[in-house]
């Protein structure tokens, strides 16, 4: 896993986001997985502004997103497609039909999770997904103890990822115990990741990932077995790396474009 330790969160969302526009530049009808949370709001800021400022396209691309709450409605507050269509899918030109949220009010979530699986296949696959870390090392929600193989499915929420969340919420009981989640096996298929995380509450997580043994206790660990992941940090989220001096060598001796030192 290639590490990218910036100095700060713009630096960091600003980086990440240039992957994504290499991306589209080279294939515009690129299928990208999204993710949620705080941590990608820079990335989508800075998206937009791409798309604004130097005309990056989204017309033809397609997206999916990692995860949703089970039993909220596209149009609460805190649904992750809410969040997504008021961070970015409404100040960029991405057609309607080319947008994939699950469903958290789907009648039959077990026949829901089976067509997403299915729609990402029938898109070509995902070409470059976007991820976060939980304070616990999960990705999307495939909290500590999911299979390295799992598939879309619906899953029951950590203690600790409910008290994580529940800061978005008005009381903490409101905060949705069950997740409909991309599995591991499934991110694992896209072609390319991106993992980002800023902020000392994830240093831990973030050195486990990266140079802990790969293990279901740590899911984010998995993308050790990928042939192409980038992790971009923050320094904060970089502190307990203990290689972090040895990335940053290489971020200054690399060959091609020069990464921040």
């Amino acid at each position: 896993m290639e590490v990218i330790i910036s100095k700060t969160y713009e630096e960091m969302s600003a980086l990440a986001a240039r992957e994504i526009a290499n991306l589209l530049n080279t294939k515009p009808n690129a299928v990208l997985g999204l993710a949620t949370g705080s941590t990608p709001l820079g990335l989508y800021k800075e998206l937009v502004r791409l798309h604004k400022e130097e005309g990056l396209d989204f017309s033809q691309v397609t997206t999916f997103n990692l995860d949703e709450y089970v039993g909220l409605s596209h149009s609460h507050d805190q649904s992750y497609h809410y969040f997504m269509t008021e961070n970015l899918f409404k100040h960029i030109n991405i057609p309607v039909q080319n947008i994939h949220v699950p469903s958290g009010t789907a009648l039959n979530h077990l026949a829901f999770c089976q067509w997403y699986e299915s729609r990402i296949k029938e898109c070509g696959g995902i070409d470059l997904q976007v991820l976060g870390i939980g304070s616990d090392g999960h990705i999307a929600f495939n909290e500590p103890g999911s299979s390295l193989g799992s598939r879309t499915r619906i899953k029951t929420l950590a203690k600790q990822t409910i008290e994580d969340n529940a800061r978005f919420f008005s009381r903490p009981e409101d905060v949705p115990i069950y997740a409909i989640t991309m599995g591991v096996g499934t991110i694992m298929e896209a072609r390319k990741l991106i993992m980002l995380a800023n902020k000392k509450n994830k240093a831990k997580a973030v050195a486990l990932s990266i140079e802990g043994p790969v293990s279901c206790q740590i899911t984010a660990s998995a993308l050790q077995l990928h042939p192409d992941a980038i992790a971009f940090v923050d320094e904060a989220a970089a502190s307990e790396l203990s290689m972090r001096d040895y990335y940053l060598w290489i971020q200054k001796n690399k060959p091609g474009a020069p990464r921040p030192q």
